[in-house]
């Protein structure tokens, strides 16, 4: 990528001083967003939803294009590694591309739970190129709502802290 020049010709400094400027940050920008990784499975980290339950965690990821057998789920104490394997489907001699955008190649995605789970609470499904995964809470994680009872009448006043008690002696 190259930066912007800022040292035009005459003629187009003449016409608009920051027409050049403009277009070479134009292109500069284009390059770099044609450069920059797509966010898709070969970028490496698949888009993920969490969401959290009372008594479960479920988890959500796009593979499309993924084989079910190309996926990888597993559990390392606390942590949730998906990753795999996005396959070509055939090889670039076989056609003349004009464009290529899908992307191919490895993805990992990782991520911490507030807790481990225990053994079997992970279930894990596959649909539509939609990867669905539900981790039950252990029972001491899961949240008991308990109700506080509210009395009447302001709450009962403290006893101040003497002050000769607190006062330093001054006969020392």
């Amino acid at each position: 990528m190259s930066l912007p020049r800022l040292w035009t010709s005459g003629q187009e400094l003449a016409s608009d001083p920051f027409r050049a400027i403009r277009r070479e940050m134009e292109n500069a920008l284009r390059a770099f967003d044609q450069s920059s990784p797509s966010p898709s499975i070969g970028a490496g980290a698949p888009a993920i939803n969490v969401a959290e339950t009372n008594d479960a965690f479920e988890v959500t990821a796009e593979l499309p294009g993924v084989d079910e057998k190309d996926i990888n789920i597993s559990l390392d104490d606390n942590q949730l590694v998906i990753s795999g394997e996005k396959k070509a489907e055939s090889t670039k001699e076989e056609k003349d591309w004009h464009i290529e955008e899908r992307s191919y190649g490895s993805f990992y995605r990782s991520m911490s739970l507030p807790f481990e789970p225990e053994d079997g609470a992970v279930e894990a499904h596959f649909d539509k190129g939609v990867l669905h995964i539900t981790i039950k809470k252990p029972a001491k994680a899961v949240k008991a709502t308990r109700t506080i009872s509210i009395k009447s009448g302001a709450p009962p006043s403290t006893t101040p802290v003497s002050n000769k008690a607190a006062a330093p002696n001054k006969a020392a």
